[in-house]
């Protein structure tokens, strides 16, 4: 799928305050599409807040975020049944996974397409099925989560991001569980996402992997942008 010529996620002026104390002070973040784009800071720093109100899991008190068609405003999140392309348009990986349990990885990653999106479950397995291929994991479909590896677990959860066909994908410190050749092939798989004009946004404290694979780094501090 080609996606759109537009800056893939644009924001202007983010604030998040935790009560009351400022998480973020003011971020402005441009990620064009193909790009892949690292933020990175100490801990606290701010880095999964601005993922997690990028994708509508945190509310913010000021500013603006526009992703493709959709924008989002400060103030209370809207109901899930409002965020539908933003579902679309958005994939998320969480840092420790955050698959569910009781399901088969081919359950997990079918889960998207066929309770968001309404597609029919043979067609959601095809798609499954070809993803984890991609990512190398397809012999591992029908394992439940505890019987996989972190970075099996890892390239699941990749797998279940990418079945809706987002614009933009968000990973929250992938490589914090992978040894240096497993990060090395997780930063070759990234970079074959964005080749159809995917751009990825990538929160990690890993130096080496943002220098090698990212093709723009942003230093975050205090709740800004300092670099």
């Amino acid at each position: 799928m080609e996606h759109g010529v537009s800056n893939a996620l644009v924001v202007r002026g983010l604030h998040v305050s935790r009560s009351e104390t400022p998480v973020l002070r003011g971020i402005d973040l441009d990620i064009a599409p193909g790009e892949i784009c690292a933020l990175m800071g100490a801990s606290g720093a701010g880095k999964s807040t601005v993922l997690r109100a990028a994708v509508a899991l945190q509310p913010f008190n000021a500013g603006s975020i526009t992703l493709g068609d959709v924008s989002l405003v400060p103030g209370a999140l809207p109901p899930e049944s409002r965020l539908k392309a933003l579902r679309r348009n958005v994939g998320m990986v969480f840092q420790a996974h955050a698959l569910f349990e009781h399901l088969s990885a081919l359950e997990n990653v079918t889960l998207g397409p066929v309770h968001a999106l309404g597609w029919a479950r043979e067609k959601a397995d095809v798609v499954a099925v070809r993803l984890l291929t991609e990512l190398g994991v397809a012999h591992r479909a029908s394992a439940l989560p505890r019987q996989l590896s972190g970075g099996e677990a890892q390239r699941v959860a990749i797998a279940r991001a990418l079945a809706c066909d987002p614009g933009l994908l968000l990973m929250d410190e992938p490589t914090s569980a992978l040894d240096p050749a497993r990060r090395e092939a997780l930063g070759e798989t990234l970079r074959a996402l964005t080749r159809n004009g995917r751009s990825l946004l990538i929160a990690t404290h890993d130096v080496d992997f943002a220098r090698t694979f990212a093709d723009r780094v942003l230093m975050l501090s205090d709740g800004r942008i300092v670099d």
